[in-house]
């Protein structure tokens, strides 16, 4: 995640943006590991189990542009 964030505000993002959050969404969470997994990174992340609900708190013009639930499932079981 770090890298990702870092090479969002390197070269995506404009002087008057502020720095990049990045948000992990887990089908579960283990608070040991996301502290160990972050315990070094200076950048805000969030990490958060999801629920099937949120989607339905999504403006329409932004949820259709989102993939589903089986579909992130799906890639993440294929590693």
């Amino acid at each position: 995640m770090n890298f990702y964030l870092g090479a969002v505000d390197r070269l995506l993002k404009k002087e008057n943006d502020n720095p990049s959050i990045g948000l992990i969404l887990c089908k579960s969470k283990s608070k040991l590991q996301v502290e160990i997994a972050l315990q070094d990174v200076n950048k805000p992340i969030g990490v958060s189990d999801y629920v099937v609900a949120i989607k339905k708190s999504i403006p329409k013009e932004l949820a259709s542009s989102l993939p589903t639930i089986e579909e992130i499932e799906a890639e993440l079981s294929n590693g």
